[in-house]
């Protein structure tokens, strides 16, 4: 299959510039909407990590797969990391209707189904927002979800395991320093911080738990290990656009997301 190739993005490939004609000829059936986050990623990652991871995946994706790219949202719920200047969130509630709105204005514009690109792993909301989508006239699924992250991190050759890699660490350094290394500063090769009992950490927040930011290895990072994290998840995205591309499929894909926050 091939989707609409690199010409129809800017800023570094993270948003699309599809015009009306060219959604016209395409007819994608399904939507992909990036979903990031604007927080603390310790002293060498940007507060736009998590849109950037999102956007990144989902321009992969867009290359190969016919789908209806769209912007990202750009803030959404990083109420652990209000310890930390800068970073902005929303509520919930916020994040629920706000997705459920784009969903809507898609099915009246003739997309029935939306895929959600989470590259926050404290947008606990998003599950509730797919269940819910069951019935509702659009389809919806979230990506990727534990299997798939689990394969790209066996083919990529990440170290760190899923619960010690949470963030600020091994994954997310490596697929900015393969897709964006221009926004990698200096200082991840000595960032490491491991704190595997987090078992407070909704209540807590992150600061009881790293005094940088940063739980994770990103001293494990690599620009090779970014490429085959993503190489991997463009493969596994086949099986979410199959099942939502079909006619009357059902509304979701494999469940519940683990990614980095």
């Amino acid at each position: 299959m091939s989707g609409s190739g690199t010409h129809g993005t800017t800023s570094g490939g993270l948003l699309p510039l599809t015009t009306t004609e060219e959604v016209r000829e395409r007819r994608a059936a399904v939507a992909v909407l990036p979903i990031g986050s604007f927080e603390q990623h310790g002293a060498f990652l940007p507060l736009v990590t998590d849109t950037v991871v999102a956007c990144t995946i989902t321009r992969e994706i867009a290359a190969v797969y016919p789908v209806h790219h769209l912007p990202p949202l750009t803030i959404s719920c990083s109420q652990e990391h209000a310890d930390w200047p800068g970073t902005v969130s929303l509520s919930a509630a916020t994040l629920h209707t706000v997705v459920r709105d784009i969903a809507d204005s898609l099915r009246r514009s003739g997309i029935e189904s939306l895929i959600l690109v989470n590259g926050h792993g404290g947008n606990y909301v998003l599950r509730n927002v797919v269940q819910e989508s069951a019935g509702s006239g659009i389809r919806m699924a979230l990506f990727p979800g534990s299997p798939d992250w689990d394969a790209a991190r066996s083919r990529a050759g990440v170290e760190t395991s899923s619960f010690s890699d949470m963030h600020a660490g091994e994954l997310e350094t490596s697929i900015l320093l393969h897709a964006h290394p221009e926004l990698v500063r200096p200082g991840y090769e000595t960032s490491d911080c491991i704190a595997d009992d987090r078992r407070h950490l909704l209540t807590l927040g992150m600061a009881a738990y790293t005094e940088s930011g940063v739980i994770g290895r990103p001293s494990k990072a690599s620009a090779e290990k970014g490429k085959a994290l993503l190489a991997s998840l463009v493969e596994s995205f086949g099986e979410y656009h199959s099942l939502l591309s079909r006619p009357g499929a059902g509304s979701a894909g494999p469940e519940h997301p683990e990614v980095n926050r």
